[in-house]
């Protein structure tokens, strides 16, 4: 199965979530990663949507939301012609006497320490899905009590924007 990365340029109005959503639960399509938020147009909002399958359904997918009154436009934010980024907060279950090798794990990943209590720290880490992912594994010999993801959001590189119709 292929992952196909979507940035969709929608109205900023009621429903249009739970229309976008709605698409896929009807057709039986997963969401991977589901980030959304206003943009530098009060009047739109981007979305980024992560799924996976075929290239026969991946298309259909971008085909379907494509149809929606709502939806403006949609890309596919294609590695190395697109940055994105997700945000991660762990808790990790760990004693004051090794807490350093966490701070230096941190460290190496360029994440943050928010957090600190007698048994536990919270870390933060930004960065794309392989930089998340490899810290993650890194904590196999710690007790992770708590992680929570954003999802991706991405945008396309350069100047090449979405319509420039859109940006009144």
């Amino acid at each position: 199965m292929k992952k196909k990365v979507l940035s969709i340029l929608v109205d900023n109005s009621a429903g249009v979530l739970s229309r976008v959503s709605g698409l896929f639960s009807r057709r039986g399509y997963n969401i991977d990663s589901l980030t959304v938020g206003e943009t530098e147009n009060p009047a739109f909002s981007r979305m980024t949507v992560v799924a996976r399958g075929d290239d026969q359904i991946l298309d259909q997918i971008k085909k379907q939301l494509e149809k929606l009154e709502d939806v403006r436009e949609v890309k596919e934010l294609e590695d190395g012609k697109s940055v994105t980024r997700e945000l991660v907060l762990i808790t990790i279950g760990v004693s004051p006497e090794k807490r350093g090798e966490i701070t230096s794990l941190a460290e190496i990943f360029r994440a943050n320490i928010v957090d600190v209590e007698v048994d536990s720290v919270m870390v933060e880490i930004t960065g794309n899905q392989r930089k998340i992912s490899a810290f993650i594994s890194l904590l196999d010999n710690y007790e992770i009590i708590e992680l929570v993801r954003t999802g991706i959001a991405g945008l396309g590189r350069g100047k090449e924007s979405f319509d420039d119709d859109m940006s009144d």
